[in-house]
């Protein structure tokens, strides 16, 4: 959904997820008929095609049938729901069963439609409120999982968008790599030259990470002076060319100009092998002790 698309706005870009195409002719013939709004329906017979379509973009609603060749019921839902979070999803099905409807209202579906019992004005006005309660979700999502200092996602954001991510390796059997960095002697920082100077530090902190990582990772500041990274899509051997990437980013930072302390950064890495699946909760905790045991290993090599 393209960010701040309004409610007045004149086109709708739908997805109709269903199985039978008399019904999904009904459904064209009756957004036809309504001359206020321009509708683009596109039409996927199997829940398959639908999530590869919406992989591509550019749609703006879901109208989802939950009786698929290929998914059956509330599952269906579900499965549109993980790969699509920030889409409104609006359940269209035969079965007029109130219970479903609140279940699917409760998990996140923005509307439940029974067929037969819609028209096509109906159907374009409750997408247009589907898209404005999904996008003043998503703005009340991203006050609550945004650190405002770095602009990075805080940790109930990283945890939030990581179980999302860790389902989607699952999956597609690719791995994930995650980085757990702590910034070096920022209590000093912080004591000695004050928690404005402090706060800046963690800032051009954040902005290393961002020139470091894609932008399809998950970047984030899990509290006071500690990052945490979640690399999709890479392999094991993957870690070292990150960590030296990391380092680069570092001594280029460094070297500009007169600063007021050196930036440094101890970094542990977890791999999520989707083969082997762990919780987000057990590869932050090993990429935290492995972080630690860099960190003594740079202060035992200072003393020496």
């Amino acid at each position: 959904m393209t960010p701040g698309r309004g409610i007045q706005d004149a086109k709708l870009n739908i997805l109709l997820i269903e199985d039978n195409p008399g019904d999904a002719r009904l459904i064209r013939e009756m957004l036809s008929e309504v001359k206020t709004t321009t509708v683009n329906l596109e039409y996927a017979e199997t829940l398959q095609a639908g999530l590869e379509r919406l992989g591509e973009g550019g749609i703006d609603v879901v109208l989802l049938d939950l009786s698929l060749p290929d998914s059956e019921g509330f599952e269906t839902f579900l499965k549109v729901q993980e790969e699509t979070q920030e889409l409104p999803i609006i359940v269209l099905t035969g079965l007029d069963d109130e219970t479903l409807a609140v279940k699917a209202v409760q998990k996140g579906a923005q509307d439940y439609l029974v067929k037969g019992k819609i028209e096509g004005s109906l159907l374009v006005r409750a997408a247009r409120y589907a898209i404005e309660r999904q996008r003043m979700m998503d703005v009340m999502r991203t006050l609550s999982l945004v650190d405002e200092l770095t602009d990075l996602y805080n940790r109930r954001g990283f945890l939030t968008i990581a179980e999302h991510h860790l389902k989607l390796s699952r999956r597609t059997k690719k791995g994930l790599l995650v980085f757990y960095a702590d910034v070096d002697n920022f209590k000093r920082i912080n004591n000695t030259l004050g928690h404005h100077q402090g706060d800046l530090v963690l800032i051009e902190i954040a902005n290393v990470l961002k020139e470091t990582f894609r932008e399809a990772d998950l970047i984030s500041r899990i509290g006071g002076d500690e990052f945490v990274v979640l690399a999709m899509e890479v392999q094991k051997d993957s870690t070292e060319i990150l960590l030296d990437r990391l380092q680069d980013k570092l001594k280029s930072r460094n070297a500009e100009g007169k600063r007021c302390c050196k930036l440094s950064m101890s970094v542990g890495v977890a791999y999520y092998d989707p083969e082997r699946p762990r919780s987000i909760d057990e590869l932050l905790q090993q990429a935290d002790e492995l972080m630690y045991e860099h960190k003594r290993s740079k202060q035992k090599s200072q003393v020496i």
